[in-house]
């Protein structure tokens, strides 16, 4: 399916866009949206997100409009450079036989404006910029332009904001509107292309969510018809069932107290009903360890692969925990928590391979550490945050460190004082896999 491409601005822009975009009619369908002042956009966006995929927005003054109107779908702001301002630069000279020494110019940067005029070997000292960023009010850089023809120290204007262009027209004042190349366009349009396919594609993956809960067979009595059992076995399919009805999926029971659900990964993630809630009214039907493991892949042997292996991680974790394991490899979770960590299973660097193989500690350890240290912000860790995070005691966190600083993965950097009494903890810095090649 092509995606719909919402083309927002003021006439000029929307027309040349919507033109070269037909360059990629095979790809991508336009809908083109002209406005007459920036300040329409918020609600021209919100009025019809749900004809577009996309936005393609034609100048830097919507971005503040599009940000306000809490819109979901992705959008593209079109940039203007020193080539942009070299088309405008030209039909002024070229055309109009004006000199170009004494002019305004605004949003541009001032690196793309004077590399510019150096590049032309045109001087620039009476040349003066007002840059433009997100928070800058329109009306500042009116005022700019007033202000410089007020003074005497300019002749001309240029704009890269059609609205200010216009209100400069109407003022009697000689002005230029820079208007994004061709180049730009094709430039953006492409990317806008190339990060939807990809975001598509990612959403089309299929995700395999693996739940388990433990114990169920051992609540059967031999004294006793197992109702009970059977009732708490329905209740808990009908939870999993209405889960999977909200994502769209599908789900079957491949034994006592073991479910799995097929989906996407897009519906998974666009869900309002979180992982969380499900573990939490398995929670409350039963009175036994439940988690959840959840697996992306291009095909759906590898995403029940990935799920088997997230679920591993998250029983391994805690009880009520769920875990996610990507079509890369990457490890995340517990999802449960509000602070998850991130690591990977497994590396590519035969030298660390060997130093943990000595120390007695596997690499997931290690990517784990890794990604706790990262979370901590400062470079560096100690027994106590592996301990907190990796569900471990002090004493086995301590002995892990202690191998990793004899291995020469850790060093230990300072002290730090502990909240009771007792001795000093070690403060400590692992080296992740990139200080170890480059070492």
């Amino acid at each position: 399916m092509k995606p719909r491409a919402g083309i927002i601005g003021p006439n000029d822009s929307v027309h040349l866009i919507s033109e070269i975009a037909t360059e990629y009619s095979d790809r991508l369908q336009s809908v083109p949206f002209i406005y007459q002042n920036p300040e329409e956009a918020t609600s021209i966006v919100q009025k019809n997100q749900h004809a577009v995929d996309l936005w393609i927005l034609a100048g830097p003054a919507l971005f503040n409009p599009f940000q306000k109107s809490d819109v979901k779908q992705p959008f593209f702001l079109l940039q203007l450079d020193g080539a942009s301002l070299t088309k405008t630069l030209v039909d002024i000279i070229y055309n109009d036989k004006r000199s170009l020494e004494r002019i305004s110019i605004d949003t541009l940067t001032e690196r793309d404006v004077y590399e510019t005029y150096r590049d032309l070997s045109i001087p620039s000292n009476q040349v003066y910029v007002h840059e433009y960023t997100n928070e800058t009010p329109l009306d500042n850089l009116l005022a700019f332009h007033q202000k410089h023809i007020q003074d005497g120290k300019v002749d001309i204007c240029i704009t890269s904001l059609r609205s200010i262009y216009d209100q400069l027209c109407l003022h009697n004042i000689t002005a230029y509107w820079v208007s994004p190349t061709r180049s730009n366009i094709r430039e953006t349009l492409s990317t806008a292309l190339q990060q939807w396919e990809t975001m598509h594609f990612k959403h089309s993956q299929i995700a395999a969510i693996l739940v388990k809960v433990q114990g169920m067979e051992k609540k059967e009595d031999h004294n006793m018809v197992s109702y009970d059992l059977h009732r708490l076995n329905l209740e808990i399919q009908s939870a999993i069932l209405n889960f999977a009805e909200s994502i769209s999926g599908s789900f079957v029971t491949i034994g006592t107290g073991i479910f799995v659900i097929f989906s996407t990964r897009g519906s998974l993630e666009e869900t309002e009903n979180s992982i969380a809630s499900l573990l939490e009214k398995l929670s409350l039907l039963a009175d036994l360890p439940s988690n959840i493991g959840i697996g992306y892949g291009d095909t759906a042997l590898t995403a029940e692969e990935n799920a088997r292996l997230a679920l591993n991680h998250a029983q391994n974790y805690d009880s009520f925990c769920a875990f996610l394991v990507d079509n890369n490899g990457t490890i995340e979770g517990p999802l449960k928590e509000q602070e998850a960590i991130s690591y990977q299973y497994r590396t590519e660097n035969k030298e660390i391979s060997e130093k943990l193989k000595n120390s007695g500690i596997t690499i997931t350890t290690f990517n784990k550490i890794l990604s706790v240290q990262k979370r901590m912000g400062n470079g560096s860790i100690t027994a106590t945050h592996i301990a907190e995070w990796l569900k471990m005691t002090p004493r086995n966190a301590r002995r892990i460190l202690t191998g990793l600083v004899e291995e020469g993965i850790a060093e230990i950097i300072g002290d730090e004082a502990p909240s009771s009494k007792g001795r000093p903890r070690k403060i400590y810095r692992v080296s992740d896999t990139s200080e170890m090649i480059n070492r």
